[in-house]
């Protein structure tokens, strides 16, 4: 089995940055489990180094094009070798090679009747290298892309036959609905495609920094049809049909959603103009933004990933980005999100859980993984559970559903949390019940397990160290995923420091600026009563979109009914396990007619909610002081 992915090539008019490091990261993760699950990968990345942006980007700090695009292709390649990019191959546009390859590829698509040479006049973009219609812009002449002023130009060019295709490419659409995703990009391009293409302009004659158009020089390429190329000629067409064929077609081309047409209209007509198969799958996905706005190296608000790497850890990064940004849709990048991710997520909800099992292996076994011996109806569940969420993280992963893939697995850690807390090991460790702990931390160490496996991907370096901790080294499969019981028992664990250190974002305050007429005397604070809960159900409050109602056990003081305005920000089974803060002296209150006995912590920063949890294991009903 073969797997082909890869990136755009990035435009090297200035240095990468994160929205860029997000597409790359994303085609890593999706390389590495397709490695995992026995393909053979070839992941293509590079970067794009021909047009009028460059040479007038070069000119700018007064140096010739190919200096100028040798150093940032460094730059490029050095942040992706810091990400650990696992990346086979990296293209660049003024590679010898690759230039041969577009002539040829150019001329076969003249030969066959499908460029002519005419006239262009029309609106033209200088900064994103793009002709638009008169009816594609407004009366501000201003680019639909970045806002800036269009240039009104007319030149002599050759054009592109794109129209002939049109009925071709709907055709394709309608046989192949996976072709474009997701689904809400593919309607957006059968759009343009049902209103008809019009021929493309495929050189220029105002510049020279390019490929020279075949027997007619005066002519270079246009930098859009020269990068698309890119794809074929990387792995060997024409010249190394072997390795083309070995390869081509390609399974995922992954792209921002602004270069959508051009690789979802215009890359697959050139490719039949030249009797190559189409792509199997283009995936658009969103853009990045900081404080609501679009990444862009054009509107100085790119953010340099090696920030958050030196500050955060790679694997922090790659899991954040992945995780809080749904993949497919536009989402904002914030720091405080991520370090919130980092706290909850990584170091309570996996960190800790290893911490704490390995503990207990190395205090009750010398750090010797046990043998279960004693299964009971909860544990048998637990394994059902795990294991029906690691066969829906595959098919996640496998349909590119890469949020809801993480998803499954944070389940995992919720309820291998749950299980841990519901067994209560260290009870059993005082019983001297030593089967049922053993059994109780052979399963969370294998569920560990199979989180380090699907994490392995995302989190590589983090997913090495469990599994080095586990005694676990063997070349990771699908096997290892799919059956239950592959840890080893007797193996030597090693109980180490925990895995996520937790990070806090500090915020300076003018002293004006603090609010003094609110404060109270500590004997009136002392009249309310603070008690850690643990979330024994949850669920939804009918006929209400905010509340839910938990039910937790308030130790001594028994089982208590809780209704929280928190639906829109948790899932009900997320908070099943979780350990919380609540005011426990407060008077009952009627909510939708659902009595609410005491009110639950949470901290809401105007677009975030998130419930207050306690750091560590400690036992339900504590006082909070």
């Amino acid at each position: 089995m073969k797997f082909y992915i890869t990136t755009p090539i990035y435009y090297v008019n200035s240095d990468p940055h994160v929205g860029s490091a997000y597409t790359t990261i994303v085609a890593d993760i999706i390389a590495r489990y397709k490695r995992m699950m026995g393909y053979d990968v070839f992941f293509l990345t590079g970067t794009d180094e021909h047009g009028q942006k460059i040479l007038q980007a070069a000119s700018a700090v007064g140096k010739d094009p190919q200096s100028f695009c040798d150093e940032l292709a460094g730059r490029f390649k050095n942040l992706w070798n810091r990400l650990g990019i696992t990346n086979d191959g990296f293209i660049r546009t003024t590679d010898e090679d690759h230039m041969k390859v577009v002539q040829y590829f150019v001329k076969k698509m003249l030969e066959n009747g499908d460029i002519y040479k005419g006239v262009y006049k029309g609106w033209y973009c200088v900064p994103c290298e793009t002709y638009w219609n008169e009816d594609e812009i407004g009366s501000d002449k201003l680019c639909p892309s970045c806002g800036r002023e269009l240039r009104y130009i007319s030149e002599e060019n050759y054009f592109f036959r794109l129209s002939k295709y049109t009925d071709v490419l709907l055709e394709h659409y309608r046989n192949h609905p996976e072709f474009v995703q997701p689904d809400f990009r593919r309607n957006e391009m059968l759009k343009i495609l049902e209103g008809g293409l019009k021929d493309l302009s495929i050189t220029r004659t105002t510049f020279k920094w390019g490929v020279p158009m075949p027997d007619d020089p005066e002519h270079v390429i246009y930098v859009w049809v020269d990068a698309l190329i890119n794809y074929v000629s990387a792995i060997g067409y024409p010249f190394n049909m072997e390795r083309f064929n070995r390869y081509w077609p390609a399974d995922l081309h992954l792209i921002g959603k602004e270069i959508n047409r051009f690789h979802s209209i215009v890359w697959p007509a050139m490719l039949i103009s030249v009797g190559l198969p189409l792509p199997k799958v283009v995936f658009a996905h969103g853009w990045l933004t900081v404080d609501g706005q679009k990444i862009s190296k054009s509107l100085g608000n790119a953010i340099d990933p090696t920030y958050f790497v030196e500050k955060y850890g790679n694997d922090v990064l790659r899991f954040y980005l992945l995780r809080d940004i749904n993949f497919g849709k536009d989402g904002d990048f914030s720091e405080k999100n991520l370090v919130n991710r980092l706290n909850s997520d990584l170091a309570n909800d996996y960190g800790n859980l290893l911490h704490r099992t390995l503990a207990m292996v190395e205090k009750h076994y010398s750090s010797i993984l046990p043998a279960p011996e004693k299964y009971d109806e909860i544990d048998e569940k637990f394994k059902e559970d795990v294991m029906i969420r690691v066969k829906e993280y595959e098919k996640l992963m496998d349909e590119y559903s890469l949020t809801q893939a993480v998803e499954k697995i944070l389940e995992i850690l919720m309820l291998s949390n749950k299980y841990f807390d519901e067994k209560r090991p260290w009870v059993l460790a005082k019983q001297k019940d030593y089967s049922a702990l053993s059994t109780v931390l052979y399963n969370v160490c294998e569920a560990l397990l199979k989180v380090a496996i699907m994490f392995s991907p995302i989190m590589p370096d983090s997913s090495k160290e469990v599994l080095t901790r586990l005694g676990f080294d063997s070349k990771l499969t699908k096997d290892f995923l799919d059956n239950w019981g592959v840890l080893k028992s007797s193996v030597k664990t090693v109980h180490g420091k925990p895995l996520f250190e937790k990070k806090e974002l500090s915020f300076e305050k003018k002293e004006s600026e603090l609010k003094v007429d609110n404060l109270i005397e500590i004997d009136e604070f002392k009249k309310v009563e603070l008690r850690t809960a643990r979330v024994i159900s949850a669920e939804r409050v009918p006929k209400s979109d905010k509340l839910l109602k938990l039910i937790l056990d308030v130790g001594e003081l028994g089982q208590r009914q809780i209704v929280a305005g928190i639906a829109k920000y948790y899932e009900p089974e997320n908070l099943v396990g979780k350990t919380i803060i609540i005011v426990a002296n407060l008077k009952p209150a009627k909510l939708m007619g659902v009595e609410s006995q005491g009110m639950l912590l949470a901290a809401k920063d105007g677009v975030n909610l998130r419930v207050l949890t306690v750091d560590g294991n400690i036992a339900p009903g504590a006082t909070i002081s």
